[in-house]
């Protein structure tokens, strides 16, 4: 088979770790799904940060407790970091308040993917870690995600 007939590539692609808090359904998930498509998940079980994340360039961070007791703190320390892409699971009002302390911080969001994942419309955790992990994929490849026909 030719490359043009081919539509993959064995070309090993360097990515960045997906690094996750805290250890739940969803997290679990993501972990299943991102390492099916070949991503290293790191997943911190402690919700309160346990010994630090510690995202390096081309990571992803993404935060499945937003009421973790440490959600701030890790949220300042992975957008300040070098990581790729920076999530929050949460409503975008259950969200409000931690944005709102973090904007007064000073702390720029701009770049804070809240809700994490692309609208799908699930609400298994299955189908919530799936949207998740597809935007991180998009991200890393520099695509917006969405539907591939015309």
């Amino acid at each position: 088979m030719s490359d043009r007939q081919r539509p993959w590539s064995d070309d090993g692609v360097e990515h960045g770790r997906i690094l996750v808090l805290s250890d739940n359904p969803i997290a679990r998930a993501v972990a299943a799904i991102a390492s099916t498509v070949g991503r290293t998940v790191v997943v911190e079980p402690a919700d309160d940060g346990g010994p630090g994340l510690d995202p390096r360039p081309g990571d992803a961070v993404v935060l499945c407790d937003h009421d973790a007791p440490d959600a701030p703190a890790v949220l300042r320390a992975a957008l300040a970091s070098e990581a790729a892409y920076v999530a929050m699971m949460a409503s975008r009002r259950r969200a409000a308040g931690l944005v709102e302390e973090l904007l007064a911080e000073g702390v720029d969001v701009s770049t804070l993917h809240v809700p994490a994942g692309h609208d799908l419309g699930g609400r298994a955790p299955g189908e919530i870690a799936l949207s998740v992990v597809a935007e991180i994929v998009a991200e890393s490849h520099g695509r917006p995600g969405g539907p591939m026909r015309g």
